[in-house]
């Protein structure tokens, strides 16, 4: 991978943060206006604007995560991709009017560090060189998804027995649903382009079939569970929260799942370093926003 691709790439990425944070920010808009008895997503497909936002998340997002995906694969993006923060920090306190305490917001530009550290890395995934069709990358694959799907089912048990964490847990589990998106992008992007190519297999066209289907799942999930996080707090806590599944399973991916070497040690120090300082930046906001469920 040359240099400037690897550049376009996080350029890509950090615009598809941009995109997803900012739409965010809308929807959270309109989210609060809603009355507290009212139904979530009855109400929501509903209405234009957040119609808008999830159309400047997962539309105009999508594209460029995508693009993102295809010059530098699926380790950092979503590291990357958190660099949104920023937007989000400032649209909490200048249009949702949130009150960010300068703890929450020293955490949060940690975060933003945390973000830079995973660029430094250079853990990108060059997608072609890889067989997605081999059994044991299937079964790596599959396994680790299914962990993580046991994990999800156990944040959506958890988050109705727990009243006072309710947000935080709905919040993971829609960054769990947004991990397994990560995972499964990858065999979209190599299935699109062979199916395009008018070159594909039987195998390649299955994979394409499932990794579709999962990603159609795992993101109508990974929406309605955030909204409905945002009923219990403050965006400015919450994103960040559902944000740390969604930094730390790339390493899974990364060493795990496609069996990589980092280019040298620094790169390891470096992601060791983010996602520890992920790792703080969520038990602050979380609890801070467990503070706040408990006064609700």
């Amino acid at each position: 991978m040359g240099l400037a691709s690897y550049w376009i790439g996080i350029i890509f990425a950090i615009l598809a943060g941009q995109s997803h944070y900012f739409g965010l920010i809308i929807e959270k808009t309109v989210i609060n206006k809603l009355a507290p008895e009212a139904k979530l997503m009855k109400n929501l497909v509903r209405t234009p604007r957040w119609l808008f936002a999830i159309f400047i998340r997962f539309g105009l997002g999508s594209i460029l995560f995508l693009l993102a995906q295809i010059y530098i694969g699926p380790a950092i993006v979503p590291g990357l991709m958190a660099s949104g923060l920023i937007i989000l920090t400032i649209g909490s306190i200048k249009i949702i009017r949130e009150k960010l305490r300068l703890i929450e917001i020293l955490a949060i530009l940690l975060m933003i560090i945390a973000i830079s550290l995973m660029g430094l890395s250079e853990l990108s995934i060059e997608i072609a060189g890889v067989n997605l069709l081999e059994s044991q990358f299937i079964f790596r694959l599959g396994l680790s998804s299914f962990i993580l799907t046991l994990l999800g089912i156990g944040f959506q048990l958890a988050q109705k027995k727990v009243k006072n964490y309710r947000g935080i847990l709905l919040a993971l589990l829609s960054g769990i649903m947004f991990s397994l998106s990560n995972y499964w992008v990858s065999p979209l992007i190599n299935g699109i382009t062979q199916i395009f190519s008018g070159v594909f297999s039987l195998g390649e066209l299955l994979l394409f079939i499932i990794s579709s289907t999962i990603l159609i799942i795992v993101n109508i999930f990974g929406v309605t569970k955030m909204a409905e996080a945002l009923r219990y707090g403050q965006a400015g806590n919450l994103v960040p929260i559902q944000n740390v599944p969604v930094q730390i399973t790339p390493s899974i991916l990364y060493f795990v799942v496609f069996l990589l070497m980092p280019p040298s040690i620094l790169s390891v120090v470096y992601f060791a370093i983010a996602v520890m300082l992920i790792i703080i930046c969520s038990f602050i906001l979380g609890k801070r926003q467990a503070q706040i469920e408990e006064i609700g």
